[in-house]
């Protein structure tokens, strides 16, 4: 017989892989966009900023899967280091084709995302309590994540509420458009001539 832990093991490492799998397609899904700027030898109009989130995370992410943060979490030291290294080369190459104000700015970021690592796992080493490192990392991580897939929010809720209100103005113009012709009947100037 099979006990639920055994069950919730092999779950636990199917999601991994399956994680990690897709992890690996969003890693190589900027390949197209850096054959171009290869091709081209130039960024053109393309951020940085994705490669550089992407970069934060991936180091916050692997350094919370390593044995010193949480134990049992080999699949996500492994996707995230590999991960890092994809992204760190875009970075690169981008730093290499950028017009110069795009260089030392994408360096700049570069420099700050090493260092804000190394502040992190210096600040985690720091703290003797497993649990509290465990928690800390895990927070950091999880947040760099929600920050890197929900900075398109800044575009969307603006835009939501724009539709919503939108809708409600069509709404008010034909609710409101159908008793104007009723009441055109009347004369909107009464003459006394």
């Amino acid at each position: 017989m099979i006990s639920s832990s055994s069950v919730l093991a092999i779950c636990k490492d199917a999601a991994g892989v399956a994680g990690n799998i897709f992890a690996f397609g969003l890693f190589v899904s900027p390949m197209p966009t850096f054959r171009r700027i290869i091709r081209n030898q130039s960024t053109e109009q393309f951020s940085g900023l994705p490669y550089i989130y992407a970069l934060l995370n991936c180091l916050l992410c692997m350094w919370y899967g390593t044995p010193l943060i949480s134990s049992d979490n080999v699949l996500v030291t492994t996707v995230n280091s590999i991960g890092a290294v994809f992204q760190l080369i875009y970075t690169i190459l981008f730093i290499v084709y950028a017009e110069k104000v795009k260089k030392l700015r994408m360096l700049g970021l570069l420099l700050a995302v090493f260092v804000l690592f190394a502040i992190v796992v210096a600040g985690s080493l720091q703290m003797i309590d497993h649990t509290m490192r465990w928690i800390f990392v895990g927070s950091l991580s999880g947040a760099s994540l929600v920050s890197m897939f929900a900075s398109p929010l800044f575009i969307i809720v603006p835009n939501g509420m724009g539709t919503i209100l939108g809708i409600v103005q069509l709404v008010l113009y034909f609710y409101y458009s159908n008793r104007s012709r009723e009441d055109s009947r009347e004369p909107l100037i009464v003459s006394y001539g």
